[in-house]
């Protein structure tokens, strides 16, 4: 374990809830090989488990135990308590003040400030404004936040389709800017390839899946800026124009709402995979045109302290920034009562939370002679 500055994990993709995903997945032997320690290539069953793993008609599962097990790339939070790593959708009806919102979201995330009380995580951000031109996009953020800028924040007023050239480009700034945690879409229709059936839960859910398989393997936030429709409903998510594959294809949603077109007030409802439920009441500054948070009806859930990481903090410090050894001796070191494999689970469980609070990396090496960390 060692301090260490906040790095980006890779993060695999995974299809999303609801459904399978839309395209067959078999691992390359790469991918396959990693789930195997190098340490144990010589056993046995090593390489029949590999042979399996790589027959198509062989389904490869994990025990509840081999789960606890491993140390997994953690989901980072982009602005903690709203956006995170994958696909989210911010729905509302047309010209009620989206762009606005996104525009204040990129640039709080571009320059590392809080949002409403809510810890941004800063880097590069990607702002495809695809309903505007260069002039509306350079009046906008000028009004908003002036003209000194920051050099974090790119715009792009045309781009391609998904499944089509959008990909290749969206992979390009990625490559070139390596620090980038969030793209943002405005709008998701200027980025969709119009079928020739129109749209289905399937075209939709595809659309999802792909911008999804993006977002997890760079462990970044996409943020898609869509239409609701006019016809209410019981669930207000189920507003959002087009069918339930965009909702079940993506991460998370926010619903922005008004009562009347011209009030300066709205609501942000919130619903997401990772986080609680939240709704927001927001209002425009009429000078700046920046959404300010009047109030929330819930606070955002926050994780309680955890005695553990806050003992292996007490452990690797600035003066003391390394340690290693096996998981009997961490519980001796920390004081800690005799369940080492408890522990070992406990620290690969809340490996992310460990950088994120701590900013101390964890790793958990399976050996011929045991597990070291």
């Amino acid at each position: 374990m060692s301090k260490a500055k906040e790095t980006t994990a890779l993060s695999p993709s995974v299809g999303a809830d609801g459904g399978q995903p839309s395209k067959t997945y078999t691992p390359s032997i790469a991918e396959t090989d990693a789930e195997f320690n190098d340490d144990f290539s010589d056993s046995p069953d090593f390489f029949q488990k590999l042979q399996r793993a790589q027959d198509p008609d062989f389904l490869n599962t994990v025990s509840y135990n081999e789960l606890m097990e491993e140390t997994l790339p953690s989901r980072r939070a982009v602005i903690e308590g709203l956006l995170g790593t994958g696909v989210y959708l911010l729905a509302g009806a047309p010209k009620i003040g989206k762009s606005f919102l996104v525009a204040l979201i990129a640039y709080r995330v571009s320059t590392g400030t809080d949002l409403w009380g809510y810890r941004v995580h800063g880097g590069t951000v990607l702002y495809l404004a695809l309903e505007d031109d260069r002039k509306r996009l350079q009046e906008r953020m000028a009004r908003m936040f002036g003209v000194e800028g920051c050099d974090n924040l790119h715009f792009a007023t045309h781009a391609g389709q998904v499944g089509q050239n959008l990909d290749k480009q969206l992979q390009n700034f990625l490559r070139e800017h390596p620090d980038t945690i969030l793209v943002i879409v405005d709008t998701l229709q200027k980025v969709r390839e119009m079928t020739t059936e129109g749209y289905s839960y399937a075209s939709d859910y595809d659309v999802m899946t792909n911008l999804k398989q993006l977002a997890d393997s760079y462990n970044i936030c996409l943020l898609l800026v869509h239409h609701t429709r006019k016809q209410p409903a019981g669930d207000n998510f189920e507003m959002i124009s087009g069918t339930n594959g965009l909702l079940g294809g993506s991460d998370g949603a926010l619903l922005m709402k008004k009562e009347n077109r011209t009030d300066l007030t709205a609501t942000l409802e919130l619903s997401s995979r990772d986080q609680p439920e939240q709704k927001l009441y927001i209002t425009k500054n009429p000078e700046s045109l920046i959404w300010e948070l009047d109030h929330a009806e819930t606070e955002p859930w926050k994780e309680p302290p955890d005695p553990i990481l806050e003992a292996v903090a007490k452990l690797v410090t600035p003066q003391a920034p390394y340690w290693e050894g096996t998981p009997t001796e961490l519980v001796t070191v920390l004081g800690l009562p005799d369940q080492s494999n408890r522990l070992t689970r406990h620290l690969n469980v809340k490996a992310g939370r460990l950088l994120e609070e701590f900013g101390i990396a964890y790793e958990n090496k399976a050996r011929h002679t045991g597990h070291q960390l």
